[in-house]
Formats: structure tokens, C-alpha cells, sequence
């Protein structure tokens, strides 16, 4: 497989990051990577930790067109992108600042599910586990119909990497209804679907979303794949994307996407 791209990583402009952004750029060096987007977190209206996801974007675009400086070269590129923490009374307010920074390349996430953050237990308490991953699903599709000024949908099955036995579950067939709608909308609306190795580093024995997830996007006639690890530390750079690239091979794609001022660019999948 060819060297990827990996355009989903974060840095200490995160909240729940402190890794300097040298570190990561260094270590996808190391790995001899062709690029790497910088994604940091913005989640407005966070009420766990009220202000812990609300980004200094003007000091979080300096500090990368500094190192886009020292360390572009012919054989490694740095760009600079956002993850949105989506929720859809937050689509005006995303709009707006969408149309005052530049960026490269904007993943839209859901994190955030009616005001609670699947992250934390309290989320699966006192209900069946299904029905927290259905609501998860259910609150994406409010999001993705409510803003779809992103360019690629983030972890799509995120809600499994914390939820009751997360890893072992089938992330799709108990909700291929809600599931399909969702990868139909991206599909219509020429979005792509983010291949998130993170899942890797919670204990998952698969990516978000799942191969199931992958393939069925695939049918429906998906062809826009983003591919990040969504790294926190070094470590988690570029994390198993060997074997993801492969696995997208076998599900029949021949290319990944990467974004440069909101523009998706065709790379292949092998060399």
C-alpha cells in the first residue's frame, strides 16, 4: 500500500490534547508521510466542561502557517483544518465563522448528543445500550440536515468506542435504517466519509465506522473516503493505516481524498 495521508489530528490548541504540533509533524516525518492536516477541536456549547473545546483559532492559524513554513517541502505538506463539534442549533453560528477563516479542510463530528457527550458513562445509564447507539445515529442525522458546510463526516460510529461492550458490537445491522439515510445524505450532498483509526486506541477492533459501514457506503455508490487517525499523541500518528488501506482496498475503493481549501484531491490507494 501506498504511504497515506493523514488528515485528522490534533494538537495542544485542543482541550483534551498537549501535544505540540512539532511533535506530531515530526513524527509524521519519521513515518515518511506524504502530509498531514492539522483538525483541531471546536465544540461550542460543550456542558460537561463548559469552554474546554472553544478553539484560540487566531493563535491555531498563526502557529501552523509558522510551521507550514519551516518544515514544507517537495515530499511533505502540512494543512490546516477544524473538526466542528456539530450540534444543529449551532449551525449559524458555524456558518459564520466557516465564511471568516480559511481553511483547508473542515470535518464535521458529533460528539454531542442532546447535550450530553457519549464519552461520559452517564450517557448509557439507565437504558438499554441500543438505545443509546440509535440516538447517537439519530443525532447525526439532525446535524447533517441542520449544516452541511463540512467536507468529510467524522467517526461516524464514535458512540461505540464508549459505549457498554462498544468494540464487540455490530455497528450497523441493528441500525441499518438510520445508517442508510445517513450515508445516502452524504452521498447527495457530495460529502465524504471520514476511515477514523482512533477507534484502534479505545480498545476497537475495527475503525469508525466499521467495515460494514464502509462496504455499505461503498454500494450506495460512495466514493469520497477521508482517511486520520485521529491522533492525540505521537504515538497514534498514522495509526494501523496499513491495514485499513487495505481493507479499502478489498471493499473495491482505488483512491482516498484530500482536502486543500475545501477542494477534494484524488491520491491513490497503492502505488
Amino acid at each position: 500500500m501506498t504511504r497515506l495521508w493523514d488528515a485528522h489530528m490534533h494538537t495542544s490548541f485542543s482541550g483534551d490534547c498537549q501535544t505540540p504540533p512539532e511533535d506530531m509533524i515530526l513524527k509524521a516525518k519519521e513515518l515518511n508521510l506524504p502530509g498531514i492536516t492539522f483538525t483541531d477541536h471546536l465544540d461550542w456549547d460543550y456542558k460537561e466542561e463548559p469552554g474546554l473545546f472553544d478553539l484560540d483559532l487566531d493563535a491555531y492559524r498563526n502557529r501552523i502557517q509558522k510551521l507550514q513554513q519551516q518544515y514544507t517541502s517537495e515530499n511533505f505538506q502540512i494543512l490546516w483544518g477544524i473538526e466542528l463539534g456539530l450540534q444543529p442549533h449551532l449551525a449559524p453560528r458555524h456558518r459564520k465563522l466557516l465564511e471568516s477563516y480559511p481553511f483547508d479542510f473542515v470535518i464535521g463530528s458529533s460528539h454531542v448528543v442532546h447535550s450530553v457527550d457519549p464519552y461520559y458513562p452517564s450517557y448509557f445509564e439507565d437504558r438499554a445500550w441500543k438505545d443509546s447507539y440509535r440516538e447517537y445515529y439519530c443525532s447525526i442525522l439532525e446535524n447533517i440536515q441542520s449544516f452541511d458546510d463540512f467536507d468529510s463526516y467524522g467517526h461516524l460510529d464514535y458512540v461505540f468506542r464508549y459505549g457498554p461492550e462498544g468494540s464487540a458490537k455490530d455497528t450497523y445491522t441493528d441500525y441499518a435504517d438510520l445508517v442508510d439515510t445517513i450515508l445516502k445524505e452524504l452521498i447527495r450532498h457530495d460529502k465524504a466519509l471520514e476511515i477514523n483509526t482512533g477507534a484502534y486506541r479505545c480498545g476497537m477492533t475495527k475503525p469508525n465506522p466499521s467495515q460494514k459501514i464502509i462496504k455499505r457506503y461503498y454500494d450506495l455508490g460512495g466514493r469520497l473516503i477521508t482517511i486520520g487517525a485521529d491522533a492525540h499523541k505521537t504515538e497514534h500518528v498514522g495509526l494501523n493505516f496499513p491495514m485499513v488501506g487495505q481493507l479499502l482496498y478489498n471493499i473495491g475503493f482505488r483512491e482516498y481524498y484530500v482536502y486543500k481549501k475545501r477542494q477534494p484531491a484524488a491520491f491513490p490507494l497503492t502505488d
